[in-house]
């Protein structure tokens, strides 16, 4: 089975600056802002930011009043001093290995966050169909504490700003390999967030949460939905439970708003974790979430990056990907890379480029969950644990498919 994007161009917002690499832990860190650097300039070459109905967008960075929809204010103090002395502070999780301080902390991180509230606003008011915000998706980071290589949390904050303007119901699906730990407990008592997560098992993997009983707080049971998928799953099974849990609740919950986080370090060659999707998997996803953002919320989808550390083989050609379904012209999977980026790769790098936009599928098979369970099978348990978790609160019978 495979899943088509939504047919037809689409209205897209892509909002960039180059000052958004001066998000940076310094040399060595994982997160290298080259990722995203290289991702823009792959899709601009391959003429993906040029294209009828696409938008380059400056904003502002997310001023205090903005960060504290989420953060406590003695942590944006905490972030802005840290980052004007160089002086860690470890109360509020600031100079670890995770997150090291860097001058200018505060400013890059309230960048990064503006632009995934100038993403929500777009879409919001009307003014575009679709936002992209590759350098978003820190969802580690909590009220009180940087966590996970994120300082502010620019999803939850994201997601905040649409509360605090009117919208009723805000559905975030997270795909990293990591738990988005950060954007379920801003929103775990909060029944006008559904957050569903899928991510490799915390018993493997930072940061240790994301089980399927974490449901959701009082008066908003059933709104956080867990994943938890055994190391090794690839492609066509981690597919299967994306399609076994995914759209049931989108549809059961009927979000005003999709936010999407694109954490690329599911993918096979990532140092940091151990699912073995292909770029081919990760953008038959994005077709997914396309088409359900049409579905469920009459097309208003927010997607930011999140995760990927194999910053040259697989982040920027999985985020052009997204880039392109955003905007309805899907990049062909043969496609060969263009020369002038990978000279560039090799300049900003000195890595040799991947030469084709695919790991060698045309297409992307799983079997459907309409199929049956294989109670054998490690992933359906972990799918079946899931829907026997939340599948009542929706109203929705866990052993049916609907």
């Amino acid at each position: 089975m495979t899943s088509p994007s939504a047919s037809g161009e689409c209205d897209l917002t892509v909002f960039w600056d180059e000052r958004l690499t001066s998000y940076d832990f310094g040399p060595g860190h994982p997160m290298n802002p080259v990722r995203v650097e290289l991702t823009i300039a792959l899709a601009r070459e391959l003429g993906v930011l040029s294209g009828a109905g696409v938008r380059v967008a400056g904003f502002e960075a997310a001023d205090d009043k903005v960060l504290r929809l989420v953060h406590e204010e003695a942590y944006v103090a905490a972030v802005r001093h840290a980052g004007e002395t160089g002086l860690p502070d470890p109360r509020h999780g600031l100079g670890t290995d995770d997150n090291p301080v860097f001058l200018g902390m505060h400013e890059a991180s309230a960048l990064v966050a503006g632009a995934s509230v100038a993403g929500a606003r777009a879409v919001w008011r009307g003014e575009t169909g679709h936002a992209v915000n590759v350098s978003g998706g820190l969802h580690h980071a909590l009220a009180g504490a940087a966590s996970g290589f994120c300082v502010y949390n620019d999803p939850a904050i994201a997601i905040a700003w649409l509360l605090e303007n009117g919208a009723e119901r805000v559905a975030y699906v997270d795909v990293d390999v990591h738990h988005g730990d950060g954007v379920q407990a801003a929103f775990y008592d909060d029944p006008r967030v559904l957050t569903i997560s899928l991510h490799e098992t915390p018993r493997t993997l930072f940061p240790g949460t994301g089980f399927p009983n974490e449901t959701g707080g009082g008066g908003a049971a059933g709104t956080a939905v867990n994943v938890a998928l055994p190391p090794g799953t690839g492609d066509a099974l981690w597919l299967r439970a994306f399609d076994a849990t995914v759209p049931s609740l989108l549809r059961a919950f009927r979000p005003q708003v999709l936010v999407t986080q694109h954490g690329a370090d599911t993918h096979a060659l990532d140092p940091l974790a151990h699912l073995i999707l292909t770029v081919d998997g990760q953008r038959t996803a994005y077709a997914m979430l396309h088409r359900l953002a049409h579905e469920v919320a009459d097309g208003r989808w927010l997607a930011t990056g999140g995760g990927g550390y194999e910053l040259v083989q697989v982040v920027p050609r999985a985020w052009t990907h997204l880039i392109a379904e955003a905007a309805g012209r899907p990049v062909p999977p043969d496609t060969a890379t263009p020369d002038a980026w990978r000279e560039l790769v090799r300049l900003r790098t000195d890595e040799i480029a991947p030469r084709r936009m695919t790991d060698g599928h045309q297409t992307v098979e799983f079997r459907p969950w309409s199929d049956g369970m294989d109670p054998a099978n490690p992933v359906d348990q972990a799918i079946m644990a899931t829907r026997r978790a939340v599948f009542p609160e929706h109203g929705l019978d866990p052993m049916l498919d609907l």
